[in-house]
């Protein structure tokens, strides 16, 4: 095996690693039974969404295969759950002409909407200021592989969709060993500082003071004895061969280090830098 194997050259062995991933951005959004003119996002990262991250990164083709990346095991962890935005548009052709459908003619072209229609509606949605902690659980050569494309990447990064562009860094640390729950435990909390110091005056207001040392995040992680189902498993990425299968998840809650200092002021907001710098927010 090469000393530096591609995801599709890493092979099952018996030492397993870990891969931390931060997935955090202005915007998110997670294909889940999106249809038609109406594109929905699940509340947290989709192993679908995971998976083709790491395939970019990686530099895989549409066409590739991919079943070493659909192998590995994912937990999420729930930072900032953020809020939900709903994006309308409304679609129609300059020249006044009628909408084209989806379906092509025989010459491939695109057949017009029948009754004409001159206006397409759309609704998409999107997660707002979110924060998630993403792990990964496999061989150890391709986990290894994954961490060094995931800082190099061959193709750009997306949280969900093209336009959702994540926030440095992404990947957080080296690989770890243990398990995608022992990680996800001891990964201190990667939420934003307003999220923290509103949880700081929470402490300090409560009728019964408690730590802010520590914090319960929400999790989900792959089981096949879980409680509960997801179809978001990929076949395939080529277009052509687009189809899910379902996995078995289990819903969980971490105790996990807050990262605060009981005995400190919340830290204020930086000043703002003279001049105009649209790549600041993305720690760029």
């Amino acid at each position: 095996m090469p000393a530096n194997p591609t995801p599709t050259q890493a092979t099952a062995d018996g030492e397993q690693a870990v891969l931390v991933l931060r997935l955090a951005g202005p915007l998110q959004s997670w294909g889940d039974r999106s249809a038609f003119n109406r594109r929905d996002t699940p509340p947290q990262p989709t192993k679908s969404g995971v998976v083709g991250l790491l395939a970019a990164a990686a530099g895989l083709g549409r066409e590739a295969d991919i079943t070493a990346l659909v192998g590995l095991r994912l937990g999420v962890r729930i930072d900032q759950p953020g809020t939900l935005l709903r994006d309308y548009h409304t679609v129609s052709d300059y020249r006044g002409r009628p909408l084209p459908q989806a379906g092509v003619n025989a010459k491939g072209l695109q057949k017009p909407t029948s009754p004409a229609k001159d206006t397409h509606v759309t609704h998409r949605y999107y997660l707002q200021d979110a924060v998630f902690v993403a792990a990964v659980q496999g061989p150890a050569a391709l986990v290894t592989a994954l961490a060094e494309a995931v800082r190099r990447p061959a193709f750009p990064l997306a949280l969900g969709r093209r336009s959702c562009v994540p926030t440095q860094p992404i990947a957080l640390g080296e690989v770890r060993g243990g398990t995608v729950e022992d990680v996800l435990a001891e990964e201190p909390w990667q939420a934003g500082q307003a999220a923290k110091n509103a949880y700081r005056r929470r402490a300090e207001r409560a009728p019964e003071p408690f730590s802010p040392h520590r914090i319960d995040l929400a999790a989900t992680f792959d089981d096949p004895s879980g409680g509960d189902t997801f179809q978001d498993v990929p076949r395939s990425f080529d277009p052509r061969e687009r189809g899910f299968s379902t996995r078995r998840i289990r819903h969980a809650w971490l105790d996990v280090p807050s990262g605060l200092d009981p005995m400190t002021t919340p830290a204020e907001p930086a000043a703002a830098a003279d001049g105009h710098d649209p790549f600041a927010l993305l720690g760029w």
